[in-house]
């Protein structure tokens, strides 16, 4: 007969946090969010790739490119950039995140001299830049020509169809510096000179980096910067259990920190093929997270493969159908606390901790607490970071209000068939996710210090100022159906909806 739970899969959203004793310690300032991403023999030794903040951005098209990875490494977090794509164009991504050292930044917008002003507009609208490469091939390391800026042209005054190299600053103006200019140096340069962009330029004058006036600041802004040894942003990239003997070396190539199965169920004998494939080829030297598990067997399993974290979560993403396709899959909360468990019974009798990744079900910011209490070292969000400047997405305008673009990789429009690989047939038989919009946010820098201040604020009230603490201290409580209601503001008449119809 089937095994019946008797106890019902509960969300987030059925728990709230219980306050304990505040000291004068437990203030924002002094919360730590540092998290381990990989396994480690704690107690032993130190976590050999910790997280600043406890977030990463899911593995999806919509999500996570080589922008995205560079904005949250500054916040402290981690991007896997997504693996639906072409092996070679994924490791370029990774690269163009490796390459964009502190302060250097690679060319995102380029043109040809013989672009015209509407191509310049309509390369600023796509992605937001206002300063454009002119290079002999459109290249971001093509030969520079010139550069392009606001103060080049005046919209009101100009025919769009004039060539850019009638309003360009060219080669011949421009004050750049060599390759080998350290970021002290640059700074100085352009502050000396009043500069707003500095082109480093290699000795054949191709164009290597830009180094701007406002990131100097900027640098200052991000002190939890998620780098590595030679002061180069962290990135992680998705790999799928089809094609990792192409994928895998490609992206070590690349420069990849860590690899992550991205599978909408773990718990198979492919994950174990793909783990076996990368610890008989690199040892312990590449880093991997696998899942998606909701039990404990599912994260023995893994755990016992080698993984380097286990991600949690079937169904619970905003644009995941897998529920309601397949029937399969548990809440996110009451997931998440029997693998928290099992981790922690896999380390008292290993003496190896294994780092739980909470990813799916996280909609308000309070949930992120709450999953971290629950037993998560870290979470993983799609729809947060999807709403935000820095996603691949472009931002719409729909029915009066900025959305931006979504989408599940279950869905025909990420056509990304391996995620859901039962080792049968290569393509997708039925969507698990949906194309939708979400609302547009602003900028990840803004959002994120916002929501972490949150989680800082609720761990004090807690009465803790790390996450291991918030794992051991916290007291939570299951709620009814009726204190939800309580919970948000009832029985008043909000002004702002006063005299609407």
């Amino acid at each position: 007969m089937a095994y019946f739970y008797s106890e019902p899969s509960r969300t987030f959203n059925e728990y709230l946090l219980l306050p304990g004793y505040t000291g004068e310690d437990c203030v924002p300032d002094r919360v730590s969010l540092v998290a381990p991403l990989v396994k480690y023999r704690r107690g032993q030794e130190e976590c050999p790739f910790s997280l600043n903040i406890p977030m990463v951005s899911a593995i999806m098209q919509s999500v996570s490119n080589d922008t995205m990875a560079v904005a949250l490494a500054k916040e402290g977090g981690l991007s896997f950039i997504y693996g639906s794509q072409s092996v070679e164009d994924e490791a370029d991504m990774v690269r163009r995140v490796k390459n964009h050292k502190a302060g250097f930044v690679v060319s995102a917008s380029n043109l040809t001299p013989d672009a015209t002003l509407a191509d310049v507009l309509a390369l600023k609208a796509r992605n937001g830049f206002s300063t454009v490469a002119v290079t002999e091939d459109a290249s971001p390391n093509g030969k520079l020509l010139g550069i392009v800026t606001s103060r080049d042209y005046r919209v009101t005054r100009m025919s769009p169809d004039v060539p850019v190299r009638d309003f360009m600053t060219p080669r011949d103006k421009l004050i750049t510096a060599p390759a080998e200019t350290s970021l002290k140096e640059a700074n100085d340069i352009i502050w000396d000179h009043k500069l707003n962009t500095l082109p480093i330029v290699d000795q054949d004058d191709h164009l290597l980096y830009f180094v701007f006036r406002k990131d100097y600041a900027e640098h200052k802004e991000h002190p939890l910067s998620l780098q590595d040894e030679q002061k180069r942003y962290m990135v992680g990239a998705g790999i799928n259990s089809r094609d990792y003997e192409r994928r895998v070396p490609a992206l070590v190539e690349a420069g990849a920190d860590v690899l992550c199965i991205d599978s909408s169920e773990g718990h198979s004998v492919w994950q174990k093929k793909t783990i076996d494939f990368i610890r008989e080829r690199y040892g312990d030297r590449v880093k991997v997270g696998a899942g998606n598990v909701v039990d404990r067997e599912g994260f023995l399993f893994l755990a016992e493969a080698g993984a380097d974290f286990v991600k949690v979560g079937i169904g619970g993403g905003s644009i995941c159908i897998t529920r309601e396709t397949k029937g399969i899959g548990r809440g996110q909360a009451t997931a998440l606390i029997e693998v928290a468990k099992a981790r922690d019974e896999y380390f008292e009798k290993t003496g190896v901790y294994v780092p739980v990744c909470s990813d799916g079900g996280i909609v308000q910011d309070h949930h992120i607490t709450l999953a971290l209490a629950m037993g998560a070292d870290f979470v993983m969000l799609g729809r947060y970071f999807a709403r935000f400047d820095e996603s691949p997405t472009p931002k719409l305008m729909i029915n009066g209000q900025y959305v931006k673009e979504y989408w599940g990789e279950g869905s025909n429009r990420a056509r990304n068939w391996q995620r859901y690989d039962l080792g049968g047939k290569d393509n997708l038989a039925f969507e698990e996710g949906v194309d939708s919009y979400v609302t547009y946010a602003g900028s990840l820098q803004d959002n994120v210090a916002k929501t972490l201040y949150k989680v800082k604020s609720t761990m004090c009230n807690c009465g803790v100022t790390s996450i291991p603490a918030l794992q051991k201290e916290a007291r939570l409580t299951v709620v009814s159906s009726t204190s939800i209601v309580e919970g948000g503001y009832h029985d008043v008449t909000l002004r702002a909806t006063m005299g609407k119809e």
